[in-house]
């Protein structure tokens, strides 16, 4: 087994975890203002090796989508997300490309990229899987200040979440 395949494994399995484990169970509630979700497990997406295949992707976004799902008895919400963010990657990724372009064995981190481009492709990819998620939940922008306001609270939490999970366990690939 490759060493990217046993650290993405890893990855998989402990962010999956900690969503289901932990994330779930917290909710800030103040009154009416029930807008701040935590969810860490897109940090998988993001992470995958840049020149991983776009169906590989989407179908690894799918599957720790329909793990989540399971434990958030949300009908497919988490793994259509998961799609979704799988399939817009490769877009970002390329958007985002460098004048040299990527190295076939990188992954998207801090360490490789550099902190302003991993803050900006990350939080892009972060935002629009949020957005998705919340406006496939809801399923009617009827309720598009709710969407809105879901998005931009979460992504501010989920975010901190992230870059937090980057600093304890520093991935270098």
């Amino acid at each position: 087994m490759s060493s990217a395949l046993i650290r993405n494994s890893i990855r998989f399995f402990l962010l999956a975890i900690m969503q289901v484990l932990i994330f779930k169970r917290v909710a800030f509630n103040w009154g009416d203002f029930a807008f701040i979700h935590f969810l860490v497990y897109p940090l998988f997406i993001i992470m995958l090796p840049i020149k991983m295949p776009r169906p590989l992707v989407i179908f690894l976004g799918f599957l720790i989508g329909i793990f989540v799902d399971l434990f958030y008895d949300s009908p497919g919400v988490h793994a259509s997300a998961g799609v979704f963010t799988g399939y817009a990657r490769g877009l970002i990724l390329d958007l985002l490309e460098p004048y040299e372009g990527y190295n076939t064995n990188d992954s998207p981190t801090i360490e490789t990229m550099g902190i302003s481009w991993f803050m900006s492709y990350s939080s892009i990819i972060l935002g629009l899987h949020l957005f998705y998620y919340f406006s496939v939940e809801a399923f009617s922008f009827v309720y598009i200040f709710e969407i809105v306001m879901n998005t931009i609270f979460s992504f501010i939490a989920s975010f901190i979440i992230l870059m937090l999970y980057l600093l304890i366990f520093r991935p270098k690939r």
